[in-house]
């Protein structure tokens, strides 16, 4: 989640790269061309709406390595291994440890937190290596505690959406000698895809019908693949990139197939990470913009056909350029979290609005939160990204749910512990879930249907047709 700002961040030793990336994409003139919409015929957005996917859904989203908890076996060795793993071995990731929420154990205590808040919604996501640690070797308690976590929550008439893929590869996809051949790019790839997925949806149907193939699978790769802060760890490899966006997408409609073939009424969802981009300086040729638009859209424009509902996450909007790329991560004040992103709720406002034009789905956001320390701030936060989607409800644009980026502090990847995005934190002796001031903020919306004022921003944007 949030990847787009960790190609630019000053977390990264390959900011200069980046930067020197951004110049390079700058001077293209012509070269980066913006990605051309599909065509859409007026019948197919008429069909596409007729999905049900019931009331609004008011949810929050997290992730299995960023949440779960694992316990390392008699021999000291640990029961699976990830991709991420290997690369906190090599030292190149902020150490985890195998704490974290311990939301594999204390699961319960999680449902009894989103219903306390209201929720509707909650989209966990399976671990691919805890589920098959080898090979063809599958684990089927593994199996059993995610039906059991889906039928947890739907007995406390919480609607489970189910993600399958959350950024992590199990370790026998990871080729450290040859990082063209690793995780989407693996010979074996595809197939052992594709079996895991035929082997978890038949299991999770009765009580699962949203599922989600994939987790920002255009950010992840831009990220591994374009300036090396993620497995496989490359730097500015835009063939190697290319071929795994295509990959990929491939292997999304590939588990899409599988979902409906399982169950014809699931909903399948996209997850896509998708800033807002506007152009920005030393950009005369719109090359860097063109660029980020790319990799907004590239992935997306490949699997949009074979989805239900278009999810996507939104947190900042930032200016297209090596100047502004330079700044993300040093600004201050009220409007920038504390990892200074842009507090932009009219760019969510027209995320929705290009999104929905751009594809004639119905919507979701499926992420969108703010790292801060600040409860007043995270309040304000809310309201005003809440009062975008309201706006673009009430002006036409077909979006069917909000879901909170998350509902515990976690780790989260290159930032570790430091980045606090959770409405409520673990008690590291109770485990307890402590609610903070804005989960009351946030169930207070759930419980009117949405926010009393929309801020002038949001209006200005709604006005701009």
């Amino acid at each position: 989640m949030r990847i787009f700002a960790a190609l630019f961040s000053h977390a990264t030793p390959h900011l200069w790269r980046q930067a020197a990336l951004l110049v390079a994409c700058a001077t293209l003139a012509g070269c980066i061309m913006s990605p051309k919409a599909p065509t859409i015929t007026p019948q197919a957005r008429t069909q596409a709406a007729r999905v049900d996917t019931g009331d609004f859904a008011w949810g929050f989203s997290s992730s299995s390595w960023q949440y779960e908890n694992r316990q390392a076996g008699k021999d000291g060795q640990l029961p699976f291994r990830t991709d991420w793993d290997i690369l906190m071995e090599q030292g190149k990731a902020v150490p985890r440890g195998n704490t974290v929420v311990m939301s594999w154990s204390e699961f319960d205590k999680d449902v009894a937190a989103l219903k306390k808040i209201g929720a509707t919604h909650y989209r966990f996501s399976l671990e691919w290596a805890r589920i098959e640690p080898q090979p063809g070797r599958y684990d089927e308690a593994a199996i059993g505690r995610y039906v059991e976590m889906a039928r947890r929550l739907k007995a406390a008439g919480i609607e489970p959406v189910v993600c399958l893929w959350h950024f992590t590869f199990p370790d026998w996809l990871y080729d450290e000698k040859n990082p063209k051949r690793s995780n989407w790019l693996h010979p074996d790839s595809d197939s052992r895809w594709q079996a895991y997925v035929n082997k978890v949806v038949p299991r999770l149907k009765p009580h699962v019908r949203y599922f989600a193939p994939q987790n920002e699978p255009n950010g992840q790769i831009a990220t591994a693949y374009l300036n090396g802060q993620w497995p496989p760890a490359m730097t500015a490899a835009l063939g190697t990139y290319a071929a795994a966006v295509r990959a990929s997408a491939r292997q999304f409609r590939q588990a899409a197939a599988v979902i409906k073939h399982h169950r014809p009424d699931a909903v399948v969802m996209s997850v896509q990470a998708l800033p807002w981009w506007s152009n920005g300086w030393l950009d005369p040729t719109r090359a860097a913009y063109n660029g980020m638009m790319r990799m907004n859209f590239d992935h997306l424009d490949k699997i949009w056909d074979v989805c239900d509902v278009i999810g996507f996450n939104y947190y900042y909007s930032q200016k297209a350029g090596p100047i502004a790329a330079l700044g993300i991560g040093s600004h201050r004040g009220p409007n920038f979290t504390e990892m200074g992103w842009d507090i932009d709720p009219a760019g969510l406002y027209k995320q929705i609005r290009l999104v929905g034009k751009r594809y004639g789905k119905p919507m979701m956001v499926t992420e969108n939160g703010i790292a801060t320390q600040d409860e007043a701030q995270r309040k304000r936060y809310l309201e005003e990204h809440v009062a975008a989607v309201q706006q673009a409800r009430e002006d036409g644009h077909d979006v069917r749910g909000y879901f909170v980026w998350s509902l515990l502090d976690n780790y989260e990847w290159h930032y570790g512990y430091d980045a606090t995005f959770g409405l409520a934190r673990m008690n590291p002796r109770t485990f307890s879930r402590d609610l903070k001031p804005a989960a009351f903020t946030y169930r207070d919306i759930i419980r009117r249907g949405g926010v009393k004022q929309i801020p002038a921003a949001v209006l200005k944007a709604s006005q701009r047709q």
